[in-house]
């Protein structure tokens, strides 16, 4: 690519968004940030993963005011340690994409870069059917389980996006492309995704 851009990609649980983005961040030769990356980070900055897991599921946690090491913008004004959560988290993303070119899986990334010309809005999903498939064989678990877990994820995810966009997670207004993972399959949906940022942000002269 000729200029620095981002891949923002969320995605239903189940239907290969990390490993999606894994192999587009390899191919391109850029940075790859998931959930977990990001959470660590922000357990760096003095919040535990507990902590951090509520905000996740849009639980407001009341506490005191307390600094952190990421002072910019001064996240110690939030007394509800959700909304400090969430502060640093946007900063982190910030900061991250501002370091060159990269993927991020999830984490609003979308939403908290919307206002940058430079990053691609994703949204992949697929047939409830195929997630099922997909869990029970990546995880060894019964149908119902499956189910169960998919719902338990879904639930979680479409919480924290609404408490902090006020929109919905597969929104097609919120994003550029929107593809259903299992018509192409992984590595189908990864080289299209990257077939099209390539024509956004041009090749590599």
């Amino acid at each position: 690519m000729k200029k620095q851009f981002v891949i923002s990609i969320g995605c239903e649980y189940g239907c290969f968004g990390p490993e999606i983005g894994k192999k587009i961040a390899k191919d391109l030769g850029i940075a790859y940030y998931d959930r977990a990356l990001i959470d660590e980070i922000i357990e760096e900055a003095g919040f535990s993963k507990e902590l951090a897991e509520k905000a996740e599921a849009g639980i407001d946690v009341k506490g005191r005011a307390k600094k952190t090491s990421l002072s910019a913008g001064s996240p110690s004004q939030y007394a509800n340690l959700t909304e400090r959560v969430v502060y640093i988290q946007t900063e982190v993303i910030k900061k991250l994409a501002a370091r060159g070119s990269c993927v991020f899986i999830g984490r609003c990334s979308d939403y908290i870069l919307r206002k940058q010309d430079n990053c691609l809005n994703v949204f992949v999903y697929a047939p409830e059917e195929v997630r099922i498939k997909n869990v029970m064989e990546a995880h060894n678990l019964t149908k119902d389980d499956a189910v169960l877990l998919i719902q338990k994820n879904d639930e979680m995810l479409h919480a924290r996006y609404k408490q902090m966009t006020g929109t919905y997670r597969g929104d097609r207004h919120n994003r550029h492309l929107l593809i259903d993972s299992n018509l192409l399959g992984l590595e189908g949906t990864a080289n299209m995704i990257e077939e099209v940022a390539e024509k956004v942000f041009g090749k590599e002269a």
